[in-house]
């Protein structure tokens, strides 16, 4: 099969890597060379690390490499591809505009899938003439590490589409949910909700982030705290999540004002160095605040 990923950020490279792992030939686009390269470069540095744990082997990485093209052109990018991933940002209007300019340079077989963590994708696929190809698949970040995929069923996804998804993900090795089209689907909804909560625990001084990341972690079974897991997700990215779903479903989604405060102070978690911890080349040091 032949995948397309739009969007060569964290996620879009992701996807591709674990695309061309499974064995697709993937081409990885985005508007500009540059883009394109940096997320070839991720996709070696992701790999060269399952190499250096034993996780894959030097043979395995380079075919993996070897199925995967980067392009910038959309038009050449998409008019052979059997399923489009895009992975651009999470503004309704782009993802539209993608959908439609995808729908005029594919074959009208292939499917088309957006990799949103929180918008509908019953309207995405209303930019469609045929909205019935449309589907979400919600990857978990980093999707090479994360075995989950959340499949997004809109309100125009036929059987087939659906069936695609599923037969997709699952020949990923990956597990799959298969949630119908509502604000949140179900893991950002609940994600958020826990991630909110645990955001007013610190302002309200009940706990460091450590404690209650470390509470979750041991006494719930969590693989990572919900403050670490909102700097890792960004906390831009959960402040303009819970702001689209206080408005589809009501107050409380309402966002905590210290998540407004960090946010305007350019404190978006791990990808600036600073949001509930401080980070140092990757690596959480020290809590952020009256925490460190």
């Amino acid at each position: 099969m032949r995948v397309t990923v739009l969007g060569a950020g964290s996620m879009g490279h992701g996807i591709a890597q674990v695309s061309a792992t499974a064995g697709h030939d993937v081409v990885l686009r985005d508007i500009e060379a540059e883009f394109v390269e940096d997320g070839l470069e991720g996709i070696r540095e992701n790999l060269q690390g399952g190499v250096d744990r034993g996780k894959i082997s030097e043979s395995e990485m380079e075919e993996t490499l070897e199925r995967i093209e980067g392009l910038t052109d959309l038009e050449t990018a998409v008019e052979e591809a059997d399923l489009v991933v895009e992975a651009v940002p999470e503004d309704m209007d782009l993802k539209q505009e993608v959908f439609a300019d995808i729908e005029d340079a594919a074959s009208e077989d292939t499917v088309i899938a957006s990799n949103t963590s929180s918008l509908s994708v019953t309207e995405m696929a209303s930019a469609l003439e045929h909205p019935e190809r449309a589907v979400g698949l919600h990857f978990f970040n980093p999707p090479h590490i994360m075995d989950l995929v959340e499949i997004v069923i809109a309100e125009q996804t036929d059987d087939r589409t659906e069936q695609f998804a599923v037969d997709y993900v699952q020949g990923l090795e990956k597990e799959d949910v298969v949630v119908r089209d509502t604000a949140g689907f179900a893991t950002s909804r609940l994600g958020l909700a826990l991630g909110l909560e645990a955001i007013r625990m610190v302002e309200q001084g009940v706990a460091s982030p450590a404690d209650i990341d470390e509470g979750m972690e041991i006494g719930y079974g969590h693989p990572m705290g919900p403050l670490e897991l909102t700097d890792h997700v960004g906390l831009d990215v959960r402040l303009h999540i819970a702001e689209h779903l206080r408005e589809e479903l009501g107050e409380r989604f309402k966002p905590p004002q210290s998540l407004r405060r960090k946010v305007r102070a350019g404190n978006l978690g791990k990808k600036t160095g600073e949001g509930y911890y401080v980070w140092e080349d990757g690596e959480r040091v020290g809590m952020s605040g009256e925490w460190d």
